[in-house]
């Protein structure tokens, strides 16, 4: 049962990861979304 879980992770990890056979261009850098806050509250 956990090597059944394994491979549909697995699956779907080369999937997303456009092993499909689709080229694809490797990106430069690692893209970052969102926003990070760093805050200090003093009372």
């Amino acid at each position: 049962m956990t090597r059944l879980v394994f491979a549909v992770v697995a699956l779907g990890a080369l999937a997303a990861c456009g092993a499909d056979g689709a080229p694809e261009r490797p990106t430069p850098g690692v893209p970052v979304t969102g926003d990070a806050r760093v805050g200090v509250v003093l009372r």
